[in-house]
């Protein structure tokens, strides 16, 4: 996204089907991830709680989505997705309704990532996570096998948040 205008103009629900109003993310930095309950990767959904919790008091928003593209492994409906990220990871964090994240029919965000990132930078698999800066801008993604807790993601996401007081 070239501008936090952009990314808030981006359609997003809730996973309850609610407007997930774009004011959230203002002067925020967002790590989107690309989700899947039956993915043999599942685990980074506890560590995604953790950056949540850890960081969403210093402006992180971490934005869950669920999508079925890779292996059909997101095949539930909405409340079943949702109860089971609260009842094995107690995801607290946003989830959206499913979305496509590859193909000309993707989801608007992954269609601006890709061109604005290249082909390299798309989703290959489930957990794939790009993160929006402050700004709006895309400032970086990493891979399905990146873990969430890794150096280089924090490192990221610390450099535009406020110090800790």
């Amino acid at each position: 996204m070239t501008d936090i205008d952009n990314f808030r103009a981006t359609q997003w629900s809730t996973i309850d089907g609610g407007p997930l109003a774009g004011d959230t993310f203002a002067g925020k930095a967002i790590l989107v991830v690309n989700t899947a309950c039956h993915c043999g990767f599942t685990p980074p959904y506890a560590e995604l709680q953790t950056l949540w919790r850890d960081y969403q008091g210093r402006g992180l928003v971490v934005l869950g989505v669920p999508c079925n593209d890779f292996g059909a492994q997101e095949p539930d409906p909405l409340p079943e997705i949702n109860a089971f990220c609260d009842k094995n990871f107690g995801v607290e964090f946003p989830l959206t309704t499913k979305q496509k994240v590859k193909g000309p029919d993707a989801h608007p965000f992954y269609l601006q990532a890709r061109k604005e990132m290249g082909a390299l930078a798309a989703p290959k698999w489930n957990f794939h996570k790009y993160l929006v800066g402050l700004d709006g801008r895309l400032v970086d993604w990493f891979s399905t096998v990146t873990k969430p807790g890794a150096a280089k993601i924090i490192k990221a996401i610390e450099k535009p948040l406020p110090a800790t007081t």
